[in-house]
């Protein structure tokens, strides 16, 4: 395969469920007819939104754009906890939901606000001598994990309709949202599992206007182009 003349800079994408952030990488190769392509922070399988993808010498600010703040729309279910810590998993324990007030899942939401650490899920890309820990965990594997410094800036309790309730945070890099909902599920006292997730904003970039995965494949090559960001452009919208 020929690759076409260098393209530079970031395209903001709106990846669907159901793919991997790997697999929106090989669609904007094949897109843009273009090799060197990579992303900043994998979002799993179930979730969707804001995806940054790195084009060309766009890869070399990888790191920079990775390391800055999230911002996610998510659901999570109370009385149910699957192994994955999402909807993907199997169910590996059920309870019943008691009636909670309002107060009590605030109470629940605050004591993971601010500075906290956060133990890793077994179903994460987080490698263990050089393995990472999914693969384990597909062996029926648990190992043990160091726990990860986070921080959470802002949250809210968007809706309640319990067993289910809608949420707003905003967060550190390497911040695991699905242990977030088991964390508060365990902190209710009936366990809890992420059902949905969004990410609707990375540092600068948010995901109103990104391009869809539909359009990535049925765009013409000029017009999905014309939407790559270039690095200056980056750059300023950083505030760089």
């Amino acid at each position: 395969m020929k690759f076409a003349e260098s393209i530079d800079g970031v395209l903001c994408v709106d990846k669907a469920s159901g793919m991997t952030s790997h697999d929106v990488v090989g669609i904007v190769r094949k897109a843009l007819n273009t090799k060197k392509v990579g992303h900043c922070g994998t979002l799993d399988p179930l979730a969707t939104g804001l995806l940054l993808i790195t084009i060309g010498r766009g890869t070399k600010i990888q790191d920079l754009l990775m390391s800055e703040d999230k911002e996610y729309a998510g659901t999570m279910k109370l009385g149910e906890t699957t192994d994955s810590q999402d909807s993907d998993g199997e169910i590996v324990e059920t309870k019943p939901v008691p009636e909670l007030s309002a107060a009590q899942i605030d109470a629940a939401f605050a004591k993971f606000h601010g500075d906290f650490y956060q133990m890793p899920p077994m179903v994460s890309a987080i490698k263990k001598d050089g393995v990472p820990l999914y693969k384990l965990a597909r062996q029926g594997k648990t190992v043990e994990r160091e726990p990860r410094f986070v921080h959470v800036y802002a949250h809210q309790i968007l809706d309640l309709r319990l067993p289910e309730i809608d949420f707003r945070v905003v967060c550190s890099k390497g911040f695991y949202v699905r242990t977030y909902a088991f964390d508060i599920g365990t902190e209710l006292g009936c366990g809890a599992h992420l059902r949905a997730l969004r990410r609707t904003k990375s540092g600068r970039f948010t995901v109103d206007g990104a391009i869809t995965v539909d359009e990535l494949k049925t765009l013409p090559r000029e017009q999905i182009q014309e939407r790559v960001m270039s690095l200056p452009d980056v750059s300023r919208l950083r505030g760089a």
